[in-house]
């Protein structure tokens, strides 16, 4: 598939290291799946993530013991071509958030790994954070584990925590 077909057909999801800390993951954790634009169970995935947004962002703001770090994860445009990032860590600001891009661009070239990018609340696809080493949220992850091999999710799954 040309990257032409791509910007026009695809929507690029990044999943990458579920454990991303303060710094950037490893690239080699990072995993690209591609979704098309209305994938029903990406778009589910999504609007669960949303309707639970404020709840996971007001326990961002107060940690609970046995919880650690907490990511959002956000769309970046690029012409048409539009990628997504988990980023870790991240702050509220004034005009919504700012944060440190945690996974390496496959396909936007405007955001590079380690950058810090501001960004509002229409970027947000997804959230999620590790609570007693096990993932909680991280609703898109578990859509794509769908879309890798049984072994590569399940790998996944046991070095993240993932329950899905």
């Amino acid at each position: 598939m040309t990257l032409a077909v791509r910007a026009a057909l695809c929507l690029v999801s990044v999943l990458a290291s579920a454990t991303a800390g303060a710094q950037a993951t490893d690239p080699n954790d990072d995993r690209v799946t591609i979704f098309a634009p209305g994938d029903p169970e990406m778009a589910a995935a999504t609007k669960q993530a949303l309707s639970s947004l404020d709840e996971f962002l007001a326990l961002a703001d107060s940690p609970p013991a046995g919880t650690s770090r907490f990511k959002l994860k956000v769309k970046v445009k690029d012409g048409n071509i539009t990628e997504h990032f988990w980023v870790v860590p991240f702050r509220r600001t004034e005009a919504g958030f700012v944060g440190i891009l945690s996974n390496q661009p496959a396909e936007v070239h405007n955001v590079v790994l380690g950058q810090n990018i501001e960004f509002t609340r229409d970027d947000i696809s997804d959230w999620g954070y590790t609570r007693n080493g096990h993932q909680v949220g991280s609703f898109t992850v578990c859509v794509m584990f769908k879309r890798m091999s049984k072994a590569e999710a399940d790998d996944l799954r046991t070095k993240y925590g993932f329950d899905c």
